[in-house]
Parts: C-alpha cells; sequence; structure tokens
C-alpha cells in the first residue's frame, strides 16, 4: 500500500510539474514572440518617427535659416553691387548669429573667394588648402545643399555641423555659399536626450555606413559595415530607405529600425536589445514557475495527506470489524502466528480467551437486530476498558470474541476473564425501551510449547464450552 501511494504522488508531481512547467514556457514563448512582433512592428518604428518629428523641429531649423541666408535680396544684392562695404556683411551675419542662436554663420564669395564671417573676413579660401575643400565641393554639387561635420574656420579646435548653401543671383548663377553651424556637442545632446527618452540606441548614418552623430553610449566603430553583427546586415539597411531588421550580438537579438532623414541625406537607426525587452517576460516566468513550485508542493502536501488519511481508512476497514472496531479474523491469525513464534523463541507466556455473550439470540428475537449490534458493540467497550493496553480483541464471528494476552500467564489470564465477566455482568446497555443487562462466559487457554494453532484454539473454545455448559456467565480454564 506504501509503495502504491509513492507511485502515486510520484505520478501526481510529474502531470503537476509538467502541467505547469508547460503551460508557463508556452506563455513565456508567446510573449517572447508577440514582444517581438510589436517591438518591431510598433514601437521601434514609432519611436522612430517621433524621433525624425523632433530633428525636424531641432535640427531642420538650421536648413531654414541657411536658406533663407541663400534667398535673402540683401545678400544677394551686395554681392552683385561689388562687395563695397564689408561691414555691412559682418553685421548681417551677426544678426543671423545672434537671432536664430547658431555657434557661427558664414558667407563665401565665388568671385573674390573671401570667407566672411561675423567677425570680419577670416582668409580667402584656396583650392589646394585641405580645410578648404568643402567649398569646391558645395560649388561643384548638383543640390542646393550639404550637411557637414567638419572644423569651425573661426575656430579649429570646435567641431560643427555645417548647413553649407549654395546662393544665386537673379539670373541662377552661382555667387557663393552661405550658412550656419551648429556646435556637434550640442547636436550630440540632442541625440542623447532621445536615447534617454525613448529608452533606445539612436545613430545617424550616411550613405556609406558612416556613423555621422551617435549617442555617448555608443562604442563602436565608426562605420556600421564593422559592427559586430550589423555587417551582416548593412548593406541591406544603406540601400533601403527604411524598414525593420534583425541581427545576433552576443546570443541576444538586435532590433533596428532605418529611416531616411532626406533633408540630411542620412539614416536614422533607432535600435534595441531584445533582451531589455524580456527582461520583464523572464521576471514573470521566475515568478510563473516559484508560483507553480508552491501550489505543486501544496497540492502534494493535501494528496499526502489526503492518501495517507484514505490508507488508515482502508487499512482500518481491511483489518476491523466495521461494527465493534475490534480486529478481524484474518488479521488476529497473522497476529496469533506472530505471537506463538515469539513465545516459543523467547520461551514467554502466552493465554488465550474466547468469550461467548449468553442468550444473545433471545436479545435479537425480543429487543431487534439494532438492539443486538448495540450490546455488541457496548460489550467490546466494556472489554476495551477492562483488559491491558497490549491485549488484543477480535471479532471470531456472530457474538463470540478471541481476546490474545501476551506475556500473561494463565492465572493473570483468569484474573482477566474474571474481571472482564464481573464488568460485563454490571453494566447496563441503553436501548429504546429502557436498559438492559447481559452476561458472558469465557474460556482461558495458556499456549504450550509447540502446539499448533489449530490445537491451541480448539482447547480455549472446549473451555468456553465447558463454561456454557456449566451455566454461563462464567469463565472455565482449559485442561
Amino acid at each position: 500500500m506504501e509503495k502504491k501511494k509513492r507511485n502515486l504522488i510520484a505520478v501526481i508531481t510529474v502531470l503537476l510539474v509538467s502541467g505547469f512547467l508547460a503551460t508557463s514556457l508556452i506563455s513565456y514563448f508567446v510573449a517572447q514572440t508577440s514582444l517581438r512582433k510589436q517591438m518591431s512592428e510598433t514601437t521601434l518604428p514609432l519611436t522612430s518617427d517621433n524621433i525624425y518629428s523632433e530633428i525636424q523641429r531641432d535640427l531642420l531649423r538650421p536648413i531654414f535659416i541657411s536658406s533663407l541666408m541663400a534667398q535673402d535680396t540683401f545678400l544677394r544684392d551686395w554681392v552683385l553691387n561689388g562687395e563695397k562695404d564689408e561691414q555691412q556683411v559682418n553685421r548681417y551675419l551677426a544678426s543671423i548669429q545672434k537671432r536664430y542662436g547658431t555657434v557661427t554663420s558664414y558667407f563665401v564669395s565665388d568671385k573674390t573667394r573671401r570667407y566672411f564671417h561675423p567677425t570680419g573676413i577670416l582668409k580667402t579660401v584656396k583650392e589646394g588648402d585641405p580645410g578648404d575643400q568643402w567649398y569646391f565641393r558645395v560649388r561643384a554639387m548638383k543640390d542646393d545643399y550639404e550637411i557637414n561635420l567638419d572644423r569651425d574656420t573661426a575656430d579649429r579646435n570646435r567641431l560643427t555641423v555645417f548647413i553649407n548653401y549654395r546662393v544665386y543671383d537673379y539670373a541662377g548663377e552661382f555667387i557663393g555659399s552661405a550658412g550656419v553651424g551648429l556646435a556637434i556637442d550640442a547636436v550630440k545632446g540632442l541625440v542623447d536626450a532621445y536615447e534617454k527618452r525613448y529608452g533606445r540606441r539612436i545613430l545617424f548614418v550616411d550613405r556609406e555606413g558612416q556613423v555621422t552623430l551617435h549617442g555617448e553610449t555608443y562604442r563602436g566603430p565608426d562605420n556600421i559595415r564593422q559592427r559586430p553583427g550589423m555587417g551582416a546586415i548593412s548593406t541591406q539597411i544603406l540601400t533601403s530607405t527604411g524598414g525593420d531588421f534583425t541581427y545576433e550580438r552576443d546570443g541576444q537579438t538586435m532590433f533596428v529600425n532605418s529611416r531616411a532623414v532626406p533633408e540630411f541625406k542620412w539614416l536614422l537607426l533607432v535600435e534595441q536589445d531584445g533582451a531589455d525587452g524580456e527582461k520583464g517576460i523572464l521576471t514573470t516566468l521566475l515568478i510563473n514557475v516559484l508560483v507553480a513550485a508552491a501550489i505543486t508542493a501544496l497540492v502534494l502536501f493535501v494528496a499526502h495527506l489526503t492518501f495517507g488519511a484514505y490508507q488508515r481508512r482502508l487499512e482500518e476497514m481491511a483489518s476491523k470489524d466495521k461494527l465493534t472496531g475490534a480486529l478481524n479474523r484474518q488479521v488476529f491469525d497473522s497476529l496469533l502466528r506472530r505471537a506463538m513464534t515469539l513465545a516459543d523463541r523467547e520461551k514467554g507466556k502466552l493465554s488465550l480467551a474466547m468469550l461467548d455473550i449468553d442468550h444473545f439470540k433471545n436479545i435479537n428475537d425480543t429487543h431487534g437486530h439494532l438492539a443486538g449490534d448495540i450490546i455488541l458493540s457496548g460489550v467490546v467497550d466494556v472489554i476495551r476498558r477492562t483488559v491491558r493496553e497490549s491485549d488484543v480483541i477480535c471479532r471470531w464471528g456472530g457474538e463470540e470474541f478471541l481476546l490474545l494476552f501476551e506475556n500473561c500467564d494463565l492465572e493473570q489470564a483468569r484474573a482477566l476473564a474474571e474481571k472482564i465477566r464481573t464488568e460485563v455482568e454490571k453494566h447496563s446497555f441503553p436501548l429504546r425501551g429502557g436498559r438492559v443487562t447481559v452476561t458472558v462466559s469465557l474460556g482461558v487457554a495458556l499456549y504450550g510449547p509447540g502446539e499448533s494453532e489449530r490445537d491451541f484454539l480448539s482447547r480455549v473454545d472446549g473451555a468456553l464450552i465447558t463454561a456454557k455448559r456449566s451455566g454461563r456467565n462464567r469463565s472455565e480454564v482449559a485442561a
């Protein structure tokens, strides 16, 4: 029985653990798939849209300012009139810088090649000067403007984002380049603000993959083609106008949303580590597993108690008489054989008594079988209160009972039998019509060394028969 209980507990454990783990893991992977889909299809694109909108607000303003300068009739008229009063253009550039909060503003005349600045003429640009290559690039380009990251001519220690705009006369002929500059630190500050606000990594790259702007947390190479993992998909990113991409880095899935920023001729990359979003799901999984373990332990504990109670109940039903609670004949046979073996081995004293309720049939006939059941149960209660705790009571059949007295010689056994007889005789049992008394007859025998179970039982049965034939309500000792 105990082995079956352990096996059943083991089966329940396997089923509960398997069920909880399967449910938790399925939920985890479904949530993970849903999160990744949401991240690539909704979260990152939405972040990219928001950042692009803020770029238009924060960084496209200098393009607009440079465009106004290129279209300004004062600047064009001043050039076409021979650039006579240098102070006029200096004051104009200073007013632009002050009004719009740029770090610099400038104009380079194509006719005189002079570099005008709010502080005056800084230099004359020359084709052979590496620091002046930007101007000749702008002079030759077909687009109206470019965004260029370069050292400020007025302060070579300052890295500046320049918006270089081509200036035309009224006939559409190129007459110079005008524009403004933003300090790279200020632009990077905007990127840092975006990253903190949205919790994503933000990069700006040109079509060659060169990282043009990034936040302070970026530690990667200057070109995304050299970035671990991203290099494998860099061509796809750089040749598309935008989209969603994934790549693996250090065993983690990275999500990237790409968007073209046509005003800058750059790509905006918004990147997120899949592990960041999945930390919450993993935490939930662990919590679910712990809760499942607790529930499993509780269920197993309750099951153990329940099975234990049922097991004890079944064992009791299998070993005891349902009406009186005395042991049944099958169990008593086993106990008697064990006691006889022990008495032979240790030369101990073993006694046996057989009890019969006198005239029990008359009780059933007079008061009914329910009254007979009350008498049977009541007699056993009296016996149980009278004998020693170690003594065994068995319902042998009908109104007959066997009492096994271990470590008890014949005289002690007879004294116990007499005590039981007198206690039963003076006890009255409640019935529906009042109270009744009954008497019992007993036969007592002492086990003889090497005696068979059949002979032992036969002798005690003979003693009981003698007691009944001698007038009942007495005890007799077997010879």
